[in-house]
């Protein structure tokens, strides 16, 4: 029992590492902020994460239209 619970624990502080990282090279790119999958995952980050990512995309591509997740309540077209 112990090893299956200590295998779960591994595999999801992986999982986490490989979330966490995918997001976090997502919102400091220099390509592009419409990749679908950083897009998806941006937006379920909890509002803190979520914000602070949008800022890092919104300094970067301040010129461009906001993805889902980034866009003003009132106005999609404008950054939060």
């Amino acid at each position: 029992m112990k090893r299956l619970l200590r295998l779960l624990v591994i595999m999801a502080i992986t999982g986490a590492v490989i979330f966490g990282w995918r997001w976090y090279t997502y919102v400091t790119n220099t390509e592009t902020p419409y990749q679908e999958v950083g897009i998806d995952i941006n937006s379920r980050m909890p509002g803190p994460l979520n914000r602070w990512g949008c800022d890092r995309l919104h300094a970067t591509f301040a010129n461009m239209l906001p993805p889902y997740g980034c866009q003003s309540v009132t106005d999609a077209r404008q950054w939060r």
